[in-house]
């Protein structure tokens, strides 16, 4: 199967400056890498639930990986992920230090060289990978996987002057430098909030968990309603007691015309219970949610059938699980697309902005790039952007009813 194809530059010649750039740039990783493949499709929330990977595994880690190169450009990259961790966490590591290299070997002569550093799942551990990095030549560092060892990394980059690019879904470890292609939840909330209001659904009642996930898209919520023209009409958190909750907000649905319920796939299908349990009508109001409902249980549910959540295009990801596939005869895990995402990227700028490659003004580019899972722009703040569809619930699975943008607006 002929991998993704990247342009030699853009435009010929040098990159032009202004509206010209930015374009170009925003194209740099183009239409190709969504090449048809045959390939199932998992789900986003298994290895995507925001705030999974703000802590290590309690597990015992095993022994540090030396440390590897790959590729023999001369333009060095650091690569730091939890190889030697424990449990699943080493597990998506190996399987994204896998889509780094399969990057690699479908970027066309990529002037790059990945510095793999195994972090050990701690602080210390990124930490020292870091410095082993910057001390051998790395211009930027992508990683690591954990929030809390973001910062110990981002110590040693500022002291260089060199960005990070990291993996974590906590933005609060995000700025000054420090980038997160990550999945967050601020990008599907804004998604569905804008494209409910499209449709008429524009007073809302919202049930998020009592937890920092929660916490995140309450904050979402509140502000994206009332940009859309919408308002929040009955708004509650729930622990462990959903039907207290439940019951609140089943009495205010009259008013409202979508529920909005943020949560993973095993939480949400219990909260829908819960609220058909307390007398709501689940069939008279539109449900919205996450990219956390690509879920089988949630496709499972008769309840929330026909419910909108946004998520990534998933064409994007069969296409690259059946090269992932062909290449390593296993299936990626769903966050591998980052570590792709992030190597596809630096081989690029690398390739065609000089000197100024990952500078702030060129990683910050407003017009973003497309990756596997579609568009990504990164802000001032090291948060992210993403153009996500919109699917719908069925028993089949997620249907799209409204395609992922094929730019940003300003």
């Amino acid at each position: 199967m002929v991998g993704p194809r990247f342009p030699k530059s853009p435009i010929p010649g040098s990159l032009m400056s202004g509206a010209t750039r930015r374009s170009a740039l925003g194209l740099l990783l183009g239409a190709p890498l969504l090449s048809a493949c045959a390939g199932v499709q998992q789900s986003l929330s298994q290895f995507s639930n925001p705030f999974s990977s703000s802590a290590p595994p309690a597990q015992p880690a095993g022994p540090p990986q030396q440390a590897t190169t790959a590729g023999t450009g001369g333009v060095k990259v650091g690569l730091i992920l939890p190889l030697s961790a424990a449990g699943n966490a080493g597990l998506a590591a190996q399987s994204m230090r896998n889509a780094a290299e399969m990057a690699l070997a479908e970027f066309q002569n990529p002037n790059i060289q990945l510095l793999i550093k195994d972090d050990n799942g701690s602080p210390q551990g990124a930490q020292a990978g870091a410095q082993q990095a910057v001390d051998e030549g790395a211009e930027i560092i992508l990683g690591p996987l954990f929030a809390q060892s973001v910062p110990a990394v981002a110590q040693v980059a500022r002291t260089r002057g060199i960005s990070v690019i990291a993996f974590s879904t906590d933005s609060s470890i995000a700025g000054r430098g420090v980038y997160l292609l990550s999945f967050l939840p601020e990008s599907d909330v804004n998604r569905i909030v804008e494209y409910s209001a499209s449709i008429g659904k524009r007073s809302l009642a919202v049930l998020v968990p009592d937890n920092a996930y929660g916490n995140v898209v309450e904050a979402a919520v509140k502000a994206a309603a009332p940009r859309r023209g919408g308002r929040i009409v009955a708004f509650e958190k729930y622990g462990a007691d959903r039907a207290t909750p439940a019951r609140t907000v089943a009495q205010q649905l009259g008013s409202a015309d979508a529920l909005f319920i943020a949560d993973d796939g095993d939480a949400v299908v219990t909260v829908a219970d819960a609220m058909t349990a307390a007398g709501a009508n689940l069939r008279n109001i539109q449900l919205l949610g996450t990219g956390l409902w690509d879920n089988p249980r949630v496709y499972a549910s008769a309840a929330l059938q026909g419910g909108l959540y946004a998520a990534p295009d998933p064409a994007g990801f069969r296409a690259f699980s059946g090269r992932y596939r062909t290449k390593y005869g296993a299936e990626p895990i769903r966050t591998a697309t980052l570590a792709y995402d992030a190597v596809a990227l630096v081989a690029a700028l690398a390739r065609t902005q000089g000197t100024t490659r990952f500078s702030p003004d060129v990683l910050t580019n407003p017009s973003g790039f497309a990756g596997i899972d579609g568009l990504f722009r990164f802000r001032a703040d090291g948060t992210n952007e993403r153009g996500l569809a919109v699917m719908k619930v069925t028993q089949g699975g997620g249907v799209a009813v409204a395609g992922s943008p094929k730019s940003f607006g300003a």
